[in-house]
């Protein structure tokens, strides 16, 4: 019975995509749970259920010290949180999207089990304490690790323990947004880089599950009451261009500044790790005690700059504070993701520029906040570069379709702006910064040697056997090619065995080796496999001659090549 379901869960897509509802529904819980803790811990600490909403506001606790609480709630929360991310699940610190990335791409999607708790306590105490960083990063890690956690148990292969992990990013995006078609897109742009069927089915029924269990339990309105969007002229379009061409400045800056700052940190730290968030907390503690807006995740301050509630210079303000404040909070050792910030600074961004474009020239910002609305999503597609998420997160945000074509003329331009700046972004600096780089092709060939793959050099033909050797010797061992090498030992070149048949079509009887041989490079020992692959694929893919000096001693063939990227060992 439990060898049929295995067999069932393993190699049938119905068994998949069980698996991908039972993690959806995982990441629906986690993402309730998740909300729940950050709740919690901002109480604990401030008094308020959202203190960047009360702004400035005394702790009901503490009526008599004012807001100078803030300059400590940080540094409490890093005592909390510093030791037990150090001690338990070092890979909990920081925005968590690209241990995903990397989970999935080099380590077959395996994650380990505790961390999803301690990512969801330590960046519960984070944002509570006043980290200024966001929830969806860590929801994404919580859920992808609980998919891993799943997958492992019942002993999936690494190709669908992968999908349980993207399952779990989608329904991580999911609930916490409430846009199931943003968090399957996610999960394929970004995490899986897969939109196979068989993959897009299982994100789809896990993004559906979890978007489906946070409805019920915190209702089908979006997290962010926005302004409608109205299109006055076609003249507003132009206007739309320029701000994506800012937008992917600004993304690429943001993503450069948070790297830069955590470097700073870096350097300057010299203490045990546990305890720099504490340290550093201080730090943070005098940003928000300038900023108080600034505190936690920051969605009403967001929303009230959206409706028009902030001055254009207070606008500016807090969009660089924003940078600072996350970057800070990262930079120390904090927990939690760059998501949301990303989102604030290009609302911040599209509102000034809206702004100021309405006191230009009215009829081409009727309504500032709908710059501010098209800026959130142009800001992160310059960060992320993820455009097909960002037209679609916001389009399910507003649910107006009127959105889309500036929204997607926008995205479209800050992305290609973001890549013609920078090479890597928001999340995949991180790795290439480790010296993974998960954008480059055939990496795991890259790696390998080519003395690493290659097998023992074939008998060789001599230059003068005629056709009727040739037939005999291919048929007898099955070779697809075979070297020519002359009484000196050099390669002549290699004889194909289509070569072969076609000169006994012909019924070229006085065709020796030599003329059928194929002048083809000695691939060098030490050259990498991703090399050599273009090499097979060049000159036919039969097999391929490895050495040096135009002597030949070893052969290198496709076998041989998926043997060793699979980490097979050669039969004997």
């Amino acid at each position: 019975m439990h060898l049929r379901i295995g067999k069932w869960l393993h190699g049938s897509s119905a068994g998949l995509q069980s698996l991908a509802v039972v993690v959806g529904l995982g990441a629906g819980v986690g993402a309730a749970v998740f909300r729940w803790l950050i709740t919690t811990a901002t109480r604990a600490f401030t008094g308020h259920d959202d203190y960047s909403a009360a702004a400035g506001a005394a702790n009901p606790h503490l009526p008599g010290v004012g807001r100078w609480f803030v300059l400590l709630t940080p540094v409490v929360a890093g005592l909390v949180y510093g030791p037990l991310v150090y001690r338990f699940a070092r890979e909990a610190r920081g925005h968590g999207v690209p241990e995903v990335m990397y989970a999935v791409a080099e380590r077959g999607g395996r994650i380990r089990p505790q961390v999803a708790v301690v990512k969801a306590l330590a960046s519960a105490l984070c944002i509570g304490g006043g980290g200024s960083v966001g929830r969806e990063g860590p929801i994404v890690q919580i859920g992808s690790a609980l998919g891993s956690t799943l997958g492992q148990l019942v002993r999936l292969p690494e190709s669908r323990l992968r999908i349980l992990v993207a399952c779990g990013a989608a329904g991580g995006i999911a609930a916490t947004f409430n846009t199931p078609i943003a968090g399957v897109f996610f999960a394929l742009e970004l995490i899986l880089a897969d939109f196979a069927v068989e993959s897009f089915a299982a994100v789809v029924l896990a993004a559906v599950a979890a978007a489906a269990l946070s409805r019920a339990v915190f209702g089908d309105q979006p997290f962010l009451a926005l302004p409608t969007f109205t299109i006055g002229s076609a003249a507003q379009y132009a206007a739309y261009v320029v701000l994506g061409l800012f937008a992917g400045g600004v993304g690429v800056g943001w993503s450069r500044a948070l790297y830069f700052i955590e470097d700073l940190c870096d350097r300057l730290w010299r203490g045990p790790e546990w305890l720099r968030p504490a340290a550093g907390g201080l730090l943070l503690g005098g940003v928000l005690l300038a900023l108080p807006q600034l505190y936690g995740v920051g969605y009403p301050v967001l929303g009230r700059a959206v409706g028009g509630g902030y001055a254009i210079g207070f606008v500016l303000l807090l969009m660089v504070g924003k940078i600072l404040a996350t970057s800070l909070t990262i930079g120390i050792g904090g927990s939690g993701g760059v998501f949301a910030p990303s989102l604030f600074v290009g609302a911040m961004l599209g509102e000034a520029y809206g702004l100021a474009l309405h006191a230009a020239a009215p009829g081409l910002a009727p309504s500032p906040g709908a710059y501010a609305l098209v800026g959130m999503g142009a800001v992160f597609a310059g960060a992320a570069r993820t455009p097909i998420t960002a037209v679609l997160i916001m389009f399910e945000l507003t649910g107006e379709y009127r959105i889309i074509l500036p929204l997607m003329l926008a995205i479209a331009l800050s992305a290609g702006i973001s890549k013609l700046i920078s090479p890597d972004t928001i999340y995949t600096r991180k790795l290439l910064r480790r010296g993974i780089d998960l954008q480059a092709p055939d990496r795991a060939l890259a790696r390998i040697a080519v003395t690493a793959a290659a097998g023992p050099l074939p008998a060789p033909l001599s230059p003068d056997a005629t056709l009727a050797d040739l037939t005999v010797r291919f048929a007898a061992d099955g070779s697809t090619a075979l070297p020519v090498i002359d009484d000196a030992g050099r390669l002549l070149g290699v004889v194909p065995a289509l070569e072969v048949e076609r000169a006994v079509q012909d019924a070229a009887e006085h065709v020796t080796a030599a003329d059928l041989a194929h002048t083809v490079p000695l691939l060098s020992g030490g050259e990498s496999l991703e090399d050599a692959l273009a090499e097979l694929t060049r000159n036919g893919g039969a097999g391929l001659p490895v050495g040096a000096n135009g002597v030949a001693s070893g052969w290198l063939t496709h076998r041989d090549l998926l043997h060793a990227a699979a980490g097979v060992r050669k039969p004997a």
